[in-house]
């Protein structure tokens, strides 16, 4: 007699997935104890999960990493009411980029003075709010700024702020997200002396106390190295504005840009060398300048929040044309639009059943009308990969819905978080009606 036996199950590569994240044969992928299953049905798709357990975990490993480091959490990457409360429960602060930021955080709780606002062309808006509101800092980007920023604060008034300088430094996963070199539109050149000048005017105005310099060399930077080299620049620049104006600045911030490994294998940043080396290189520098050592200041936001999200899509059909596969869902480049911007690679993954057929390379599209609304390109999934199955693509939680439009009218899906087993909605998904409200002509 013979003995049949089943083939051992591959156990699916769950290393980019929060660390929740676990895989049963009775409910499918589960994250926060949630199978996503469920989640898909209960609140439809598309739909972003966001694992709170996930995001507190790494807020937690950034403040070990860095005890003596005031951490700010880059609020672009992703906001709403509970990732504020997540944030300010787990000692960070925040690092808005507008006045709508900046009024959403305060409004939600956040206190202001530990907040930073940032931007390269701040409007009136933007200046007047975090004046009412009494923002910690503002980074200064550009010298028209100055002016500007000291005549809102008035004779009397009183406004920490920074001046973001480039150190010309290249970094990032991208050319579009580059932005530590002289060829772009951030911060004041140390080269070419704009920086310097910049500072001479701020030390000119009483109003305006300038706490140290600001930096960020881009995004999704997985090498220790180019921030080594900024802060040899930016401790250089502190002592030539020593040497010229006695000044001696408390303060210096090396912005965030940590990567982060959207498919398995992928290199991130090692966080612990990261704190390790610039503690060590800053302190040399600072020795060498005769200058006491600044406090430390970094702004993740990606490698907090992105990790911890997955976004859920229903497949709508599947298309064979020529040698290509094309599975079409059900969002695409209005919920995501980092593969269309950046060549983002994400590894998506059939859940709610078991795949029937060996995997096969398909191209994950949107639905939107644009040849470039494509999810991901090339990736395998099961042959048999049908309409009505559903799809997760893991590491959604940075720059989805913050960066998501009105394409098609199609809607922004809803937040939903899971913790301990239980799925709450955190943000509704927008309306047919949230849309008409806003056309207010005829």
């Amino acid at each position: 007699m013979t003995t049949v036996h089943e083939p051992t199950p591959v156990r699916a590569d769950l290393s980019v997935w929060p660390a929740s994240a676990a895989d049963s044969p009775d409910t499918g992928l589960a994250v926060g104890g949630v199978p996503l299953a469920e989640v898909a049905d209960r609140f439809g798709t598309p739909v972003y999960v966001l694992d709170e357990a996930e995001v507190r975990d790494r807020c937690r490993t950034y403040r070990a990493a860095f005890p003596d480091t005031e951490i700010l959490y880059a609020a672009k990457a992703f906001l709403c009411r509970a990732m504020i409360h997540w944030v300010d429960e787990e000692g960070l602060g925040l690092d808005v980029c507008s006045a709508g930021e900046l009024e959403f955080a305060v409004t939600a709780g956040f206190p202001p003075d530990r907040i930073v606002l940032h931007g390269n062309a701040k409007s009136p808006q933007d200046l007047a709010t975090a004046l009412r509101l009494g923002v910690g800092r503002v980074v200064i980007d550009s010298p028209s700024e100055i002016a500007r920023l000291a005549a809102a604060v008035g004779p009397d008034g009183h406004q920490k702020v920074m001046v973001r300088v480039v150190p010309g430094v290249s970094a990032g996963g991208h050319d579009k997200i580059r932005t530590g070199t002289d060829d772009q539109k951030f911060g004041l050149s140390i080269a070419d002396g704009y920086a310097a000048h910049a500072i001479a005017r701020i030390l000119d105005q009483p109003q305006l106390e300038l706490t140290g310099l600001h930096c960020h060399l881009g995004s999704q930077i997985t090498s220790v190295k180019p921030y080594l080299v900024a802060v040899r620049r930016l401790v250089g620049l502190m002592s030539r504005l020593h040497e010229q104006h006695g000044l001696v600045l408390p303060e210096l911030d090396l912005g965030g840009g940590h990567g982060i490994a959207y498919r398995p294998g992928e290199p991130a940043l090692d966080l612990t060398a990261l704190a390790g080396r610039v503690r060590a290189e800053l302190a040399t520098a600072c020795a060498a300048a005769d200058l006491p050592v600044p406090r430390l200041l970094i702004e993740p936001g990606r490698a907090i929040a992105g990790p911890a999200g997955v976004a859920l899509y229903r497949v709508l059909s599947v298309k064979r044309t020529g040698d290509h596969v094309f599975v079409a869902v059900d969002g695409g480049m209005s919920d995501n639009p980092r593969p269309a911007l950046y060549g983002v690679r994400y590894a998506p993954r059939l859940i709610g059943r078991p795949g029937g057929a060996a995997p096969a390379p398909v191209t994950v599209v949107g639905r939107h009308c644009e040849a470039g609304d494509v999810l991901a390109a090339d990736v395998p999934l099961p042959a048999d990969v049908h309409p009505g199955d559903l799809i997760a693509l893991p590491v959604a939680g940075a720059y989805h819905l913050s960066m998501a439009s009105g394409y098609n009218l199609v809607g922004r899906p809803p937040v939903v978080a899971v913790h301990d087993g239980t799925a709450r909605l955190l943000v509704r998904r927008e309306s047919l009606a949230d849309v008409r409200n806003r056309d207010v002509g005829l």
